[in-house]
């Protein structure tokens, strides 16, 4: 445990961000996988629906340091190609 009062405020903040990050990269996950669910059962309007939930959820995950943001576009770009292939 920190003796500096710094040093005690700076670990309040980390665990706060880290709380938030959890969060964050939970319902990006979640998303993630409502898309891929949507698109294993054929439906191509839900997977349609649920990718444009997704979408910006990426994209603020990439602006915001969570993710990096090829990784963003890596995401996108295969659940966009899954859906694609249900024709």
């Amino acid at each position: 445990m920190p003796n500096i009062k710094s040093a005690k405020k700076r670990v309040l903040i980390a665990e706060k961000a880290r709380q938030h990050n959890v969060a964050a990269r939970s319902k990006m996950r979640t998303l993630m996988k409502k898309v891929i669910k949507a698109v294993q059962e054929g439906n191509k309007d839900a997977a349609k629906a649920a990718f444009c939930e997704c979408e910006p959820v990426l994209d603020r995950s990439a602006c915001q340091g969570l993710i990096h943001k090829n990784k963003a576009a890596r995401h996108k770009s295969k659940l966009a190609a899954m859906i694609k292939a249900l024709g």
